[in-house]
């Protein structure tokens, strides 16, 4: 690669890895070390605003553990302080403030809380991470959900793993009203159970609200959605509910549906205001330049 990692850019292909990718994360503030244990794609969201290529067949379907668990090992000792990686162009050229390891995230191609095997997946990457003992001691080790599987056994255990190893929670929440949410998300799963999810999830840990908000065909979210949004937070809140922090964004990188485009950088900062103002909860605001067609 001859350019230097961008945030508008998240290849999942890194080095002929199938499982692990760096990526210049703006929410994370740094680079994230991605686990995708989703290679064949699979997901309970059909998010408008998705940019995985969905239709052509995946080339894995699989995961390999022993094979991920090695291609991580590879990644973290390429990124250790003064490692090789430093000095590859792609990272090499990075602002020296975002020039760090700032978490190893489980995200990729689809929802990683339906991976069955999850728990043992968790534990065995933190152990990875971990093996390299101060190195990575400030990094996190988080789960970026659309919260459809956080009622599972095994995710619960991992979890509960995950408190104790410097672990963090990204919930999606993206609408405040089930008609919205089809809308947006095109999910496999009932909205209610979403919020029951991330509710219950809340009241054992402080957990990050992750919500995207974009144009669809020129238009911006309604807003009387985003009202019904800051109302389901306060909720949440309300609750039991322990929220650390929202983050507000909008689309980074260009989605598979044109005729998504990015909300402009006044919109994004008016719903995070709003949530600070009406919730009581911190909020962050993260821009984008996707224009659409």
């Amino acid at each position: 690669m001859s350019n230097a990692l961008s945030d508008s850019e998240h290849p999942r292909s890194f080095r002929g890895n199938v499982y692990v990718y760096p990526v210049l994360s703006r929410r994370a503030g740094g680079i994230s070390v991605g686990i995708n244990l989703s290679p064949g794609k699979v997901c309970t969201f059909g998010c408008i605003y998705c940019q995985v290529e969905r239709e052509a067949p995946p080339p894995q379907r699989f995961v390999d553990l022993p094979r991920l668990l090695g291609e991580l090992a590879g990644v973290l000792s390429g990124l250790v302080p003064e490692g090789p990686f430093w000095r590859e162009p792609e990272f090499a050229l990075l602002p020296a403030a975002r020039k760090r390891v700032a978490d190893v995230a489980f995200s990729g191609d689809g929802e990683p809380t339906m991976f069955r095997g999850f728990s043992a997946a968790v534990e065995q990457c933190v152990f990875v991470k971990e093996r390299f003992g101060p190195v990575f001691a400030g990094a996190k080790v988080v789960l970026i959900t659309n919260a459809t599987g956080l009622d599972r056994a095994e995710v619960r255990h991992a979890l509960e793993f995950l408190d104790e190893h410097n672990g963090e929670v990204w919930a999606k929440l993206d609408a405040g009203t089930p008609e919205f949410f089809a809308r947006i998300n095109n999910a496999a799963v009932p909205y209610l159970k979403v919020l029951g999810n991330i509710w219950a999830c809340a009241r054992k840990r402080p957990l990050v609200i992750q919500s995207c908000f974009a144009r669809l065909n020129g238009s911006a979210p309604p807003p009387e959605e985003v009202a019904a949004y800051v109302s389901r937070l306060k909720e949440i809140a309300a609750q039991g509910g322990k929220i650390k922090l929202v983050q507000i964004y909008t689309v980074a990188r260009p989605p598979r549906n044109k005729a998504i485009s990015s909300l402009s950088d006044a919109e994004v900062d008016e719903i995070a205001a709003r949530v600070r103002s009406e919730t009581g909860l911190p909020a962050e605001a993260f821009y984008g330049r996707v224009t659409g067609h």
